[in-house]
């Protein structure tokens, strides 16, 4: 069975995803062809839709359909309370806990000068512009504990200091329901360096 034909074409394009190789591509593509061809086609439908209508929010670059995001179009948020993260499922992940009350600033990927994103990558120019503004008195920084995420938290964090806003990091440590014995050394090393007055 040739692998050019649109059978072929298709299972290849499945493997764009994330953590999909060629056998779960295979698998997913015979399911909905066999199975969900309904499925399939809404599935096809609103992914255009989304690609033709989601954009980034101008203000926090989260994507939206919207001129502004739900998050930054809502009143009753703090405006002087600022989260950044890497990419827009971060804001989700965060939403979910439904306990902070901010905004967000989505940075869409994390300093590697190797691989070439730096600050302009990253819309910093439009965080100093939000900051110089005056209004942001703290930015939590919610970076992934990678060395990238790091380096990315610390190069905020100064951009912050020099514009007299309060910069804070996430704690990083033992999960809740976590047991020391499966929990990894440099996990733990950050719970004790990061613990507080219990």
């Amino acid at each position: 069975m040739s692998k050019k034909g649109l059978l072929g074409q298709l299972i290849q394009s499945f493997c764009c995803l994330p953590g999909v190789g060629a056998k779960t591509a295979q698998r997913m593509v015979f399911y909905l062809l066999q199975r969900d061809r309904q499925g399939a086609r809404r599935l096809a439908e609103l992914l255009l839709l989304a690609i033709d209508n989601i954009n980034h929010c101008p203000q926090c670059r989260t994507l939206t359909e919207d001129a502004l995001c739900v998050i930054c179009a809502d009143p009753a948020r703090d405006r002087g309370l600022v989260c950044i993260v890497e990419n827009p499922a971060d804001v989700w992940v965060v939403e979910q806990t439904a306990v902070f009350k901010g905004g967000y600033f989505v940075l869409h990927g994390r300093l590697s000068p190797l691989d070439g994103i730096g600050p302009d990558e990253l819309g910093l120019d439009l965080l100093r512009q939000q900051l110089a503004a005056g209004q942001v008195k703290e930015l939590i920084l919610a970076t992934n504990s990678t060395v990238e995420g790091e380096a990315t938290a610390f190069f905020i964090g100064e951009l912050a200091r020099k514009h007299q806003v309060k910069a804070t990091r996430i704690a990083h440590g033992v999960p809740m329901g976590g047991e020391l014995e499966f929990t990894d050394s440099g996990t733990l090393s950050h719970a004790f360096n990061d613990r507080k007055v219990f």
